[in-house]
């Protein structure tokens, strides 16, 4: 849901927050409608209408009700689900901001599995239809933070990554959390470049993976996931910088070992394995102590834990977060 804000983004991408509810309370009743008289229900139109291409005829893809309100939201104004949208790095479809926009409509997300391995007692596959259909969601308004200094406040709908951990009971070898991205020139025309050792790849702590902020993202602003932003599964970690937040995960490896992420990879001097946001620890080619939040001109501080530190700062008690970054 949008609220109005004092900020400069324009009136014509803000949606108040009544239209916002009031839009789910007509959505429900629809289908409640369309349930007791048998009818079958397309998919609404309104991420489609909002990347300005024509509605989709996928019906897999049905919104999201009554969600819970998780206590962890903020409630700063929310980003436009069109600058949401655009605005977005996601290289497997180009480098550019608005790449996976304009290329993200080749991702095939149904069917979709998700493989969990390692040091686990009970390895197995999940179906993305099952984690839907299993899995209480709720939504939750986080502050997202790059290091590239740009920011947004995405009202996400997921669940803690621990319910999906606990699934597979972690042997007591398990002290991390390694991701995979889908990895598919045909779908993915990024990765005919090779600017990183495909595919996309990034690793937590256990204890990060385990603190009930770590989420795993199946939708935002009341529905399933954009390609642009990661469909169908993704990772949101909102006290870290944005690429830890790795986008259509399809295989969860459980490790003894640190695994390298594929950004400690290309540059470990510019992308470190914590990735914790920290105003003091600047990155070598620009200062992270301000950020600019999309929708507005002027920047803001930079927040310690991307406002986050009362949560999770006992993580990282005693460490030396400069060499630790």
């Amino acid at each position: 849901m949008l609220i109005k804000s004092k900020t400069d983004i324009p009136a014509s991408e803000i949606t108040p927050q009544s239209i916002y509810q009031e839009r789910r309370r007509f959505m429900q009743s629809v289908v409640n409608t369309a349930f007791a008289t048998a009818v079958g229900l397309a998919a609404p139109t309104w991420v489609a209408q909002a990347r300005g291409i024509a509605p989709s005829t996928d019906t897999t893809k049905k919104p999201f009700f009554d969600l819970k309100k998780s206590p962890f939201s903020t409630d700063e104004t929310l980003t436009p689900l069109a600058k949401i949208i655009s605005y977005a790095n996601f290289y497997e479809f180009g480098t550019d901001k608005s790449d996976p926009m304009t290329h993200a409509h080749s991702l095939v997300t149904r069917p979709w599995t998700i493989e969990v391995v390692g040091e686990v007692e009970k390895p197995g596959i999940l179906d993305i239809e099952n984690i839907l259909r299993d899995f209480a969601m709720e939504e939750r308004i986080y502050r997202m933070r790059c290091i590239e200094g740009w920011s947004m406040v995405i009202p996400w709908i997921g669940f803690s990554l621990s319910e999906l951990i606990k699934r597979f009971q972690p042997t007591s070898k398990a002290k991390f959390v390694q991701f995979f991205t889908l990895s598919d020139p045909q779908q993915m025309p990024g990765l005919k470049y090779k600017i990183l050792n495909w595919p996309y790849t990034e690793a937590l702590r256990m204890d990060e993976a385990q603190h009930p902020l770590t989420l795993l993202s199946v939708g935002l602003y009341g529905e399933q996931l954009p390609n642009e932003n990661g469909a169908p599964l993704r990772l949101v970690v909102p006290w870290k910088y944005g690429f830890k937040s790795i986008k259509s995960i399809v295989k969860i490896n459980l490790t003894e070992q640190q695994p390298q992420s594929i950004w400690t990879a290309y540059a470990p001097s510019l992308y470190g394995f914590y990735a914790n946001v920290n105003p003091q620890v600047p990155h070598p080619r620009w200062s992270q102590k301000k950020e600019r939040r999309i929708g507005e001109f002027f920047k803001r501080d930079t927040l310690m834990f991307n406002g986050y530190a009362e949560q999770v700062a006992s993580l990282y008690s005693g460490m030396d977060l400069k060499k630790y970054y």
